[in-house]
């Protein structure tokens, strides 16, 4: 950023709890009168836990006040990671994919007490191989109703937090990791609005890169002149470099760059083009000061002013938070919800701040 562009913070909140449970990794969205959309994953016992479900809630205020939350999906599995677009047409496309977390239950007996686990291991022995074939994977769903009823699921052959992108010829992109040997970094389109999806590309990653497994949680933006910008989350075990990596397409998707690290520490990302032309970049941060984070490229993402880092939040309890998502209210006003513990001795919550970018 700028020394002419000054950020300044209006509020944050909490904007939907749910006592005695753990919201996650949410996605928000503008429908064309005006209406947010904020989708997460609900009702959860915890981080990990199999019972997660994909809810939203609303807003007619600009974020000042929101509905109680709605189910989308409850299936056998736990279903996590909640994205979010609306399209030009005003179709509404979620995504999601689903875990089976009780399947591994034993692996977290150090992180939660043994009569929890012992409950997740229970709760997975009760789903039907039959179920776990027909749920596990990756999904989209869509409603032409504002949201309030929704389309059988798709399977997206890929899977990121924040879900796709609606391109300016039409059609939807999604970029993330595939179930296959390797996890690859696919791109995929759905050119029947978020109806079906096919794979158009593969990203190849860079060698400096040893950690090749610790790629994931993408999320592009699309460039006036139509090329594409895609940050991706890196974190490989028992590093420092979570810097994400950055690649780019000027066919629509279908090749990319070898990706290449950028200055931002943190993610997942999320990407907004401003109505300033700039890119805005939110994404969380799990060291001290834990919190959210934003950054903007001034010139379609050849760099990022890290030295102008915007802190959103700055004060969370622990690590255990993030997945911003923006959406531009106004030029310059911004919303942007993420997930954290609100008060000490809570689950995590849905939180939200407004924000100003003034030049």
């Amino acid at each position: 950023m700028s020394e002419s562009v000054r950020a300044t913070v209006h509020w944050s909140k909490a904007i939907c709890k749910q006592p005695g449970n753990y919201i996650g990794w949410p996605t928000i969205a503008r429908r064309g009168d005006g209406e947010l959309l904020a989708v997460f994953s609900g009702d959860r016992e915890e981080h990990v836990c199999p019972y997660g479900k994909n809810q939203m809630v609303r807003s007619h205020d600009g974020g000042e006040t929101w509905s109680a939350p709605e189910t989308i999906n409850n299936t056998p599995l736990d279903d996590r990671d909640t994205g979010i677009v609306v399209l030009r047409s005003g179709a509404i496309v979620m995504s999601w994919f689903t875990g089976g977390t009780g399947a591994n239950a034993e692996r977290h007996r150090k992180r939660y007490p043994d009569h929890v686990v012992d409950a997740w291991v229970r709760h997975s022995g009760k789903i039907s191989a039959k179920a776990r074939r027909r749920w596990r994977g990756h999904w989209t769903r869509r409603s032409t109703d504002g949201g309030n009823t929704w389309e059988p699921a798709v399977d997206s052959i890929a899977s990121t937090p924040h879900g796709p992108i609606e391109l300016q010829d039409g059609r939807l992109l999604y970029v993330g990791n595939a179930d296959a040997d390797g996890r690859p970094l696919v791109s995929v389109e759905s050119t029947d609005q978020g109806q079906s999806w096919r794979q158009i590309g593969t990203i190849p990653r860079s060698e400096r890169d040893k950690h090749g497994e610790a790629y994931s949680e993408p999320h592009p933006v699309e460039l006036p002149d139509g090329r594409l910008v895609c940050l991706w989350r890196y974190q490989p075990d028992g590093s420092l470099d979570n810097y994400m990596r950055q690649t780019e397409s000027a066919d629509g998707g279908r090749t990319w760059s070898v990706t290449h690290p950028t200055p931002m520490w943190g993610g997942p990302p999320h990407m907004v083009l401003l109505r300033s032309g700039d890119v805005l970049a939110t994404y969380g941060h799990r060291r001290p000061a834990f919190g959210q984070r934003a950054c903007l490229s001034h010139d379609g993402g050849l760099t990022w002013d890290t030295d102008n880092e915007i802190i959103l939040r700055g004060d969370a309890a622990n690590g255990d938070l993030g997945y911003p998502a923006s959406v531009e209210l106004e030029p310059g006003e911004l919303l942007t919800v993420y997930y954290q513990v609100d008060r000490p001795g809570e689950k995590a919550s849905l939180l939200a701040t407004r924000w100003s970018l003034e030049r």
